[in-house]
């Protein structure tokens, strides 16, 4: 069994939602959001990386329901790529298909504040878990 840590990345142009993983456990949780203002923070980036130390970054990939190409399918991939190659790690994509309206449900129903609900952030930091736990439970 494997026992590599991964991190899980939901990317947006104003937020980037980051989940760790572990293949021992097959879970994930969310770590952080970071606010994009001029591109994703690679600083933050790259100390979550030092943190953590993933072996595999997962990447959810959005897609509209009838299949046709989501507009963000070129930033993303152009974000998947830098990670790649500014860090030296294998990238997975994942279709992330709905992930943050599934975030917004699991928050409604949940026990969380009415503000919380409504919080972008952990809106986005909920998606990449969710990406990443989708992820985990297909490999």
């Amino acid at each position: 069994m494997s026992s590599r840590t991964l991190l899980g990345f939901d990317y947006g142009r104003k937020r980037i939602g980051i989940a760790v993983g572990q293949e021992i456990t097959h879970t994930a949780q969310g770590l952080t959001t970071l606010a994009c203002t001029n591109g994703p923070d690679w600083d933050r980036i790259g100390q979550l990386l030092n943190e953590w130390r993933p072996q595999l970054l997962v990447v959810g990939m959005p897609h509209n329901m009838d299949d046709r190409p989501h507009p963000l399918q070129h930033e993303v991939k152009a974000f998947g790529d830098q990670l790649a190659e500014r860090y030296n790690l294998p990238i997975e994509w994942m279709d992330e298909r709905l992930s943050s309206v599934e975030a917004e449900a699991q928050l409604a129903n949940g026990t969380k504040s009415r503000q919380r609900k409504q919080d972008k952030a952990e809106i986005d930091k909920l998606a990449a878990q969710i990406i990443l736990q989708s992820w985990l439970n297909i490999n």
